[in-house]
């Protein structure tokens, strides 16, 4: 799905990814349709514009994520503000691609989104883990050191340690010499066991644990 409020850039989008063979099920004008419309699709990924009218970006994000935990936000904007970029991801923003990204970048970042990788424009991957460390040090909220709480596999930490790191689903199947979807599952796994919605949470969680620095010497 496409949320963009100016027309011509909305319908250039949608045209590019449909071209590309990917099945565009909804375009929005504005926010507050874009949620009903999300809402109302189901869509896998949705490709968000954050300057809208009547409802921010950043507020379509927290909204539409909330109710489809499952939804994948790849924000494209002309902003690269570290403050904007910063604020879709604490929404629930899985990605950020700028606006003077090519056709060919916008199509592989979503086909990469709804794979479940975190596509940021070159740059602005390294803020955004610098982010998650900063989360990190502030209370969380739902996550408390509780003796009962899920044990995860060896596998499935390894893999939860990589992905804090920032590496793409792509780059943790070679490195664990296993495939893209066996990555994918045991993401899904971990999620499921810890009760969270997204890889924000994901990483939080690691990095708030010294996961991410397991292998460190």
């Amino acid at each position: 799905m496409v949320v963009d409020d100016h027309p011509m850039w909305r319908d250039a989008v949608a045209r590019d990814l449909a071209e590309a063979g990917l099945d565009v099920v909804a375009t929005a004008g504005d926010g507050e349709q874009a949620v009903r419309r999300a809402q109302a699709a189901v869509p896998d990924v949705l490709v968000l514009d954050l300057n809208l009218p009547l409802k921010p970006g950043v507020q379509v994000c927290k909204e539409v994520v909330a109710a489809n935990p499952a939804l994948r936000v790849l924000v494209l904007s002309a902003s690269g503000e570290h403050a904007d970029v910063l604020e879709a991801v604490k929404s629930g923003a899985t990605g950020y691609l700028l606006k003077s990204a090519s056709t060919e970048e916008l199509i592989d970042a979503v086909r990469r989104t709804a794979e479940g990788d975190a596509v940021f424009t070159p740059g602005l991957a390294g803020l955004v883990l610098g982010e998650y460390r900063r989360l990190a040090g502030e209370p969380a909220a739902g996550t408390p050191d509780d003796p009962k709480a899920p044990q995860l596999t060896d596998r499935e930490t390894e893999v939860l340690r990589l992905v804090a790191k920032g590496l793409s689903y792509k780059q943790i199947a070679e490195r664990l010499v296993i495939s893209h979807r066996t990555v994918q599952n045991h993401v899904q796994n971990t999620l499921g066991k810890l009760q969270l919605h997204n890889r924000v949470e994901l990483v939080r969680y690691a990095i708030e644990r010294g996961i991410d620095r397991a292998d460190d010497a």
